[in-house]
């Protein structure tokens, strides 16, 4: 079977990954490793024999798969946690991610560890595996060949070794905090929805218009006058149906549909009168509402009011599903290839009004070859050029830097002119899933063979209780800081802390302590910096401490 797994190595690559996806779903202590048991499985077949581990090109592949795709769907929240108190949250995650830099230094000399496990521990405890290519792209270009397999081999068994208690060691940190704190996340997120922070489900309601004071204004100065979050529909008035734009007044015995927050949705009837026995939402007779992909390239992109859609169609946009939220729709919001738009519009202009966003699953099921292939090249571009540090050292941004990069860019910038730089939304999630499962794949089994006795070699308990220092002092500093100090809403920094360490498995257990959103605003608006800055670190410890 081994001779077998060395002559085939595709075999190799789906077995690890048949094996290792499945374990990384086992929960123990109400937390597992998930797609990074891939790594394990990979470092443990690869222990059996030293030609049994996966070509160069696998990991290489994988790595610039996962990063660029994480960077084109991160660019937007990356730029809007540059704004506000993004900026100042992001400040926050630097300096833990500094401190816990130079705590890595601390622990290296005071264990006097080689600096290739120091580096591994430092991204393991910090569970970044882009960090850890990074430092292996590194060593490949700057390692004598004699040597190359061992130094490669390293910084794979610090990371393994501290990994396991860099998401443990958050999970505790947080559970403990929480608790001593008596954090109320119920009362949090009434006190942010004020602010849009919190996305809820939204449901629609029919109100029937009894109060005077709601006729004086429009409908857009009514909404913007009381703060309500929600989107009103079609209007039914004396026997017809009318849309219910923004300029639009209401009348004695309208019946208007509105969409929102239940909470919005109790303020908007208060005000407006009361709650109708209809359900106007479900009348076609007049105008129809529909479920519409957007896969027109020329629609994606663009935000919604440059559409003009009510000009050309007599139609609104009610709706956004992206993924598997949906959004309130607002004319600053911007148009991605897969979203699914709830539009309503007259019974006769509905074809045409799906024409228009393309309405195509099979289209937003595609990737565009060019654009996706010219931008993922300017980032190994990126990563190869040489940049200069003080003291004429000098470092590159690597397969995993360089794509990043460019992907937060150009995810940013949406396109220009005919070129769409996003991708759609499922098949954004399968490349990241598919690179991150060839990535770790691929180091796992090189790093396999040489595991044991290098984790002899290293002293591996010292790497363990000296990662689980790192992990526990980045997360209690974060949450201290954060919460006593900076007064950020727990709720919003435990997404934070799941951002800084770049762990989904963290933020899933954020989002079952809190029952809401609030923690992906927290894990979007600091995951990119974080994800850059880990990078940029492990490079340079592995290029100072040398």
């Amino acid at each position: 079977m081994v001779k077998i797994l060395i002559e085939n190595p595709l075999i190799l690559l789906f077995l690890v990954a048949a094996i290792g996806y499945p374990l990384g779903h086992i929960r123990i202590w109400g937390s597992c490793l998930g797609v990074a048991a891939v790594l394990f499985v990979g470092l443990a077949i690869g222990s059996l024999h030293p030609d049994l581990k996966l070509p160069e090109i696998v990991y290489v592949l994988g790595l610039a798969l996962f990063v660029y795709t994480v960077g084109l769907s991160s660019g937007p929240a990356f730029t809007a946690s540059l704004l506000r108190e993004g900026l100042r949250n992001n400040l926050l995650v630097a300096g833990v991610l500094l401190g816990a830099a130079a705590l890595a230094v601390a622990v290296q000399t005071l264990f006097k560890l080689k600096t290739t496990i120091t580096v591994g521990m430092f991204t393991g405890s910090l569970t970044n595996t882009p960090a850890l290519a990074g430092v292996l792209e590194t060593i490949k270009h700057l390692a004598p060949g004699e040597t190359l397999g061992q130094l490669l081999s390293e910084p794979v068994v610090g990371y393994s070794i501290a990994y396991p208690v860099g998401v443990i060691g958050v999970v505790v940190a947080i559970s403990l905090f929480q608790r001593h704190w008596k954090t109320d996340y119920g009362r949090e997120a009434k006190s942010l929805r004020m602010f849009g922070a919190l996305h809820e489900t939204l449901h629609v309601r029919t109100v029937l218009v009894t109060s005077r004071e709601s006729l004086a204004s429009t409908i857009e100065e009514l909404r913007s006058r009381h703060g309500w979050h929600v989107m009103f529909g079609r209007i039914k008035r004396q026997g017809h149906f009318l849309m219910a734009n923004p300029s639009a007044r209401f009348e004695p015995g309208d019946q208007v549909a509105v969409v929102g927050a239940l909470e919005d949705l109790d303020l908007v009837t208060r005000f407006l009168g009361g709650e109708s026995t209809e359900h106007i939402q479900y009348e076609r007779s007049e105008f129809d509402s529909r479920r519409i992909f957007v896969s027109n390239q020329e629609v994606v992109g663009r935000k919604l009011r440059e559409l003009r859609l009510s000009e050309r169609h007599g139609a609104m946009i009610t709706r956004i599903r992206r993924g598997d939220d949906d959004f309130l729709a607002h004319g600053d919001m911007t148009l991605e290839l897969g979203d699914r738009v709830r539009v309503l519009a007259p019974r006769e202009n509905m074809t045409a009004v799906s024409d228009f966003f393309g309405d195509s699953y099979r289209a937003v099921s595609e990737v565009d070859i060019l654009t996706f292939s010219f931008g993922l090249a300017l980032g190994l571009l990126l990563g190869i050029v040489p940049i200069p540090l003080p003291g004429g050292i000098t470092f590159r941004l690597g397969f995993a830097g360089g794509p990043l990069i460019v992907a937060l860019i150009l995810g940013t910038v949406g396109r220009t002119g005919r070129l769409v730089w996003t991708l759609p939304y499922s098949a954004n999630m399968t490349l990241r899933q598919i690179g991150l499962v060839f990535f770790l794949a691929g180091i796992g089994t090189r790093a396999g063979y040489g595991f044991l006795s290098t984790f002899t070699d290293s002293g591996g308990l010292t790497v363990l209780v000296a990662g689980a220092f790192l992990t526990v002092s980045a997360a209690t500093i974060t949450l201290w800081v954060g919460h006593r100090l900076m007064r950020i809403p727990m709720s919003l920094l435990i997404g934070m802390v799941a951002g800084l360490f770049t762990q989904p498995a963290v933020l899933g257990f954020a989002l079952e302590q809190t029952d809401n959103d609030l923690p992906n605003v927290g894990y979007a608006s600091v995951y990119p910096v974080a994800m850059i800055a880990k990078i940029l670190l492990a490079q340079a410890l592995l290029s100072i401490t040398s």
